[in-house]
């Protein structure tokens, strides 16, 4: 287990939707970093067992809660859900995430015989659909081009990729790049404002290409900076 960066000692990471892949790969990693890490899902008993597993895995002591209660305990909040549950999600915890950095991972993709491909949202994307309903929070996009695989995977010492960040708000941002390059490999990398989001989520799916056909686990990297 690590430091955490200055600018996120005493804060708290919930993630919801921290039993699936994607959130428990993350919360392992945060966790690992040395962050205080709230694991929430819909049912508290798998969010704990999953809290318990990761405590073991890390070192470090992460906590398990409904989704409503790891909203209202963390500082700031990484929604990490299927994009068919992501509205209900946010507008049932959107009174819990006042005032607080909201972090949406979520890409709205379709599958069928041919592969993947990015699903049409009416507000641009889901990090903007957040922002939408989450009129009180600042919204930031994150963490779309980061493997589960690799995250969970004990014998990955690093997760060699970029991770662009997006939002509105300097100060939010720098935050969330901070998050981000507190695992190792990773870099935080300032993407644009959040009405670029949408391009980001939906290049999830040529990523998913790109890995079905090479076998891989293939993240980003931006060059010459």
């Amino acid at each position: 287990m690590t430091s955490p960066p200055p600018s996120l000692v005493g804060k708290t990471i919930s993630v919801l939707g921290g039993t699936g892949p994607q959130g428990r790969g993350l919360a392992r990693r945060f966790a690992a970093a040395g962050l205080s890490v709230i694991i929430g899902s819909r049912d508290e008993s798998r969010a704990r067992a999953t809290a318990d597993a990761l405590t073991q895995a890390t070192g470090n002591s992460v906590s398990g809660a409904d989704n409503a209660s790891a909203a209202d305990a963390g500082d700031i909040v990484v929604v990490a859900v299927p994009w068919e549950g992501h509205a209900d999600l946010v507008k049932g915890v959107a009174s819990a995430l006042a005032g607080k950095i909201v972090v949406d991972c979520v890409n709205p993709l379709g599958f069928d015989k041919q592969g993947a491909y990015a699903l049409s949202v009416d507000e641009g994307s889901a990090a903007e659909q957040a922002q939408f309903l989450l009129p009180d929070s600042t919204v930031v996009a994150a963490f779309h081009h980061v493997s589960a695989v690799t995250l969970e995977d004990p014998e990955a010492r690093t997760v060699e990729t970029d991770v662009l960040v997006l939002g509105n708000v300097r100060a939010a941002t720098d935050l969330i790049e901070d998050l981000a390059s507190s695992i190792p490999g990773v870099r935080g990398i300032f993407g644009g404002r959040l009405r670029n989001a949408g391009q980001v989520e939906a290049l999830t799916a040529n990523l998913i290409s790109v890995n079905r056909r090479y076998k891989a686990h293939a993240g980003i990297r931006a060059t010459d900076i």
